[in-house]
């Protein structure tokens, strides 16, 4: 049930997993199937995973047979995909691997999550080459036809991130998981502008469609999807889901489907953040997802089909069948499907009231309203002059202590000019008395020169003659 009059809006659990009960999330963009089951369902008849043999003529296939043989498209997909890799529709013998490639192993088992810098350095080491040529034929190939279908693209990339990951069998589930994300980094980084909102499909007119559609739905409130919001005992100064409404509206500025989703995710996390700042009570999933839809309708991300469906058609299978990511790109699907089919009684509102709104007939109760941002704005006077008493008050007191700070360096520095006169005095005195005491010394050593000089004169003299 997509509606409850007590609740709001509801989606139980059950809603959110695949409808071939496997275990994974559903996607309403896939009928309500995870993506390994859709692209079971949407494969042709007769066209399974297997080998052919290789043409006799020896000539390389080229992307145009696609329009040649509709009825062995997905078979004929994987012979070119393995031509380009392998230079036969069928793969090579397992040979042991050499003490270059055990090297490279090596070093991308020792990655540290997220760490795309290292994945970088490894791939372009002399160890990597053959990753390396892998990669770089594929991109070259993939941008010299990018005229193909976005369907056919889709496929082709996904077939590349399950050859690529056969590389790494013998390392584990988690360890796969993060060099495919990095492998997925890097081949869509450089293909997003050819396969973006691509032109073989109606990407863009649905943009434009989704984007009036929640433009007409601006009147929607909070209280009218059961949103929490807060109380009149709760300060905030904003919206508490502003910071949900930025970080889906950068998703579109990222390139990588993983970017994208971290976006997603972020944006999920600041709703349960919002919901728990506006409500006592733990937030649960229906609150999450009447936060989810409440936000999508403030923020109005743009390009948001083609955001969705570039994730859907070009992201790794795990990031969106299981997993936080691919419950909060579910939950997302699911707000933008509530969006379009949106009525009166999913708002609980009749027929004529929906109607009025959408024709702008009517409006939210202008009573309610502002007595809502009188409140509003009561409670920010509040908050503001309680600032203002406690800055006051910091103010005084930072007075006060910067007045006693002046009165102990004036106290000090008297002390210290008296000391100084103090010591000065006494360095006068010490300084006269030397002097005084130089002097003195220095006449007691003139006399005793004198006296013997007079001494040495008589003993050179020697006796007087005298006359008989």
């Amino acid at each position: 049930m997509w509606t409850d009059k007590q609740r709001g809006i509801r989606v139980s659990q059950e809603e959110l997993l695949c409808k071939n009960a496997c275990g994974y999330y559903g996607n309403p963009a896939w009928q309500g199937l995870c993506s390994k089951c859709w692209r079971e369902r949407a494969r042709p008849a007769g066209a399974h995973r297997q080998d052919t043999r290789q043409r006799n003529d020896g000539t390389p296939p080229t992307f145009s047979k696609f329009e040649e043989k509709k009825n062995i498209e997905k078979s004929h997909r994987i012979n070119t995909m393995r031509r380009l890799f392998w230079g036969s529709p069928s793969p090579p013998k397992r040979q042991e691997p050499s003490e270059s490639q055990t090297n490279a192993l090596k070093a991308y088992q020792s990655l540290e999550p997220g760490d795309f810098t290292g994945f970088l350095k490894i791939l372009r080491s002399s160890s990597s080459q053959r990753l390396q040529s892998r990669c770089t034929a594929f991109l070259n190939t993939m941008e010299a036809y990018h005229d193909l279908p976005v369907q056919k693209q889709s496929d082709l990339v996904q077939d590349f991130y399950q050859s690529f990951a056969e590389h790494f069998s013998s390392f584990s589930e988690a360890q796969i998981t993060q060099i495919m994300e990095h492998v997925e980094k890097l081949i869509m980084t450089r293909l997003h502008k050819w396969v973006f909102c691509h032109d073989s499909c109606d990407d863009e007119q649905k943009d434009l469609a989704l984007q009036r559609r929640i433009r007409s739905l601006n009147w929607v409130t909070p209280q009218m999807l059961s949103v929490p919001f807060p109380d009149k005992k709760t300060t905030v100064t904003s919206d508490p889901f502003l910071p949900a409404i930025t970080a889906i509206i950068e998703m579109d500025a990222k390139r990588a489907p993983q970017d994208k989703l971290a976006c997603v995710s972020k944006c999920s996390q600041h709703v349960f953040e919002g919901l728990s700042t506006s409500n006592s009570e733990p937030a649960n999933a229906d609150d999450f997802l009447s936060g989810l839809i409440y936000v999508v309708l403030k923020a109005n991300p743009p390009r948001l089909h083609s955001n969705m469906q570039y994730v859907i058609r070009f992201g790794l299978p795990h990031s969106l069948m299981a997993g936080e990511s691919g419950y909060y790109f579910t939950n997302l699907s699911c707000a933008v499907a509530f969006i379009e089919k949106l009525d009166g009684p999913a708002l609980n509102l009749s027929p004529e009231e929906f109607e009025g709104y959408m024709l702008h007939q009517r409006a939210p109760s202008a009573g309610s309203r502002r007595q809502q941002i009188a409140s509003n704005t009561q409670h920010l006077l509040e908050e503001l002059t309680g600032r203002q008493e406690k800055l006051d008050q910091g103010m005084d007191a930072l007075n006060l202590q910067l007045q006693e700070w002046v009165q102990a360096v004036n106290s000090q520095l008297d002390d210290a000019t008296a000391q100084f006169a103090r010591v000065q005095k006494e360095i006068t005195v010490q300084v006269e008395l030397s002097q005084v005491l130089s002097s003195s010394s220095s006449d007691t050593s003139l006399q005793g020169e004198d006296q013997s000089v007079l001494v040495l004169t008589d003993e050179h003299a020697g006796p007087k003659d005298t006359d008989c």
